[in-house]
């Protein structure tokens, strides 16, 4: 081709620097004055989470009152580094993507479990062993990103959705036997925050409307302070800084057998980094290579953990909790999640802010998350459109992983009368879920040849013909990640 010549040869010369020169929305960094308000939307809507975590190992371990503050103080500290950390990628740890990190529900079980029977320090040596197993597998991980399809991804993202609402839903109404389980006056504050979000998603526009989850969080907060729910008294009391400490329980104990649950838990974990990876770049219109994006934010959750174990904690993980959060605002740069990421390290050191955010009902923060999480589910839904589900193969592939998914969900105590090490896998729908998507797409499509199947045209919603899949991962998701994810993970 010859080159280009004369004043239309400079205009092309210039138009394709200025696009080469062109900030993408998950790089662009945002003035102060919107960094600040849009990291505590991020940070309001995930507070609940390092609080819960810390209340459950305290009551469950009976745990002194200095010690639950201390690892609440401990949780936030490491979320926070963790979110800058991912959100930054230094030395390829991190997939420089918007995620908030939070310490994952299923470790936390699994880690109060392992101190039940054993001790706290087999706990914290057992979460040291599960961080350095993530830095020893990972490169065999890495290889097998072709058995996690857009089938896959979608399936476990609706899974995480129904999950967290179940969690959150439950921290709703209560604990049942209790006085205030499933009081209407909780239920009501809930009801009145998801309201004041839709509403506020409705009427406002710019930048306030991108704000809606933390204005509708705040209203809610409001209102269950105008009718005395909200208890201010023991935000002033107390320390003013909070430090956490190394090792708070003596030194680790390494105990493999002991440590087992969460190294399996690990696998689970990664396969679900590698759906929330594909998933928020996808959402941010940002294209990746998986193969070196799912294991930077691989690198980030075992660096993370690693560190909270010597401060205390369970595993920390990249959350699904924001994508939801990125998907409702719109608002892409990873400098906000950097910002959640020093409000995070703030509230850890400055004892009143962790106090003033416990201090918000947990109905209002549960009616928060509620409708975050199903957004994240309409975002299953949204990548399973373009799988072809007239296929045989992809109808029982999607329906084997919901049902054995959502069985331990919706049906608790399902596996109740299986042994205890079972149900650590079993009752983990997300884990089951996952785990089945995998095997059937291997199993229909990689194990064989596999029954014949017509793959024809179908329509789009405008009635024009769509080529149907040739495989699991379904279309091509123009403009998304999608096109580079065909590279690494083949439409199976």
């Amino acid at each position: 081709m010859l080159p280009c010549t004369g004043e239309s040869g400079v205009a092309a010369r210039e138009n394709g620097m200025s696009q080469a020169n062109e900030i993408h929305p998950v790089d662009e960094r945002l003035p102060l004055s919107k960094l600040i308000p849009f990291g505590l939307q991020h940070v309001l809507v995930m507070a609940a989470s390092p609080i819960t975590s810390a209340f459950l190992v305290s009551k469950a371990l009976n745990l002194s009152s200095a010690l639950t503050i201390q690892l609440i103080s401990a949780t936030f500290l490491v979320c926070g580094i963790g979110s800058l950390v991912q959100s930054f990628g230094p030395w390829k740890i991190g997939a420089r993507l918007p995620f908030i990190m939070v310490p994952g529900g299923a470790p936390i079980v699994l880690f109060v479990t392992i101190a039940q029977q054993r001790d706290l320090p087999t706990a914290a040596g057992a979460v040291i062993l599960t961080a350095l197993f993530y830095f020893l597998v990972l490169p065999v991980f890495a290889r097998c990103l072709k058995y996690f399809p857009r089938i896959v991804i979608g399936t476990m993202l609706l899974l995480v959705a129904v999950n967290l609402i179940k969690v959150y839903g439950s921290i709703i109404v209560g604990k049942p036997g209790t006085a205030d389980f499933a009081a209407p006056a909780n239920i009501g504050f809930a009801m009145a925050t998801i309201g004041f979000t839709v509403v506020f998603a409705r009427v406002l526009s710019g930048m306030a409307g991108q704000l809606s989850v933390l204005l509708g969080l705040l209203a809610g907060a409001v209102l269950a302070a105008a009718f005395g729910a909200m208890d201010f008294t023991g935000v002033a009391s107390g320390p003013l800084v909070s430090v956490p400490s190394f090792f708070p329980f003596g030194q680790p104990v390494f105990d493999i057998v002991a440590a087992v649950p969460l190294l399996l838990f690990s696998i689970i974990s990664m396969a679900e980094a590698t759906g929330q990876t594909v998933a928020v770049a996808e959402v941010v219109g940002k294209a990746i290579d998986p193969r070196d994006a799912v294991t930077r934010t691989i690198r980030g959750d075992a660096l993370m953990s690693l560190l909270g174990a010597t401060l205390g904690t369970s595993l920390i993980i990249t959350s699904g909790e924001n994508i939801g959060i990125v998907r409702a605002t719109g608002i892409r740069s990873r400098y906000v999640t950097a910002a959640a990421g020093v409000i995070l390290v703030l509230v850890a050191l400055f004892a009143p802010l962790g106090r003033l955010a416990n201090a918000i009902p947990s109905a209002v923060v549960g009616g928060t998350a509620m409708i975050v999480f199903a957004i994240i589910g309409t975002m299953g839904v949204d990548m399973l459109r373009s799988v072809d589900l007239r296929r045989h193969s992809n109808l029982f592939i999607l329906a084997s992983g919901l049902t054995l998914g959502l069985l331990p969900i919706v049906v608790p105590g399902l596996y109740s009368k299986f042994p205890a090490n079972a149900q650590i896998l079993l009752g983990n729908g997300l884990a089951m879920g996952v785990i089945t998507t995998i095997v059937m797409n291997i199993l229909f499509h990689h194990i064989g040849s596999g029954p014949a199947e017509a793959s024809a045209a179908r329509p789009d919603a405008l009635g024009n013909p769509v080529a149907g899949s040739t495989g699991g991962a379904g279309g091509s998701g123009a403009a998304t990640v999608a096109a580079a994810a065909s590279r690494a993970m083949p439409h199976s």
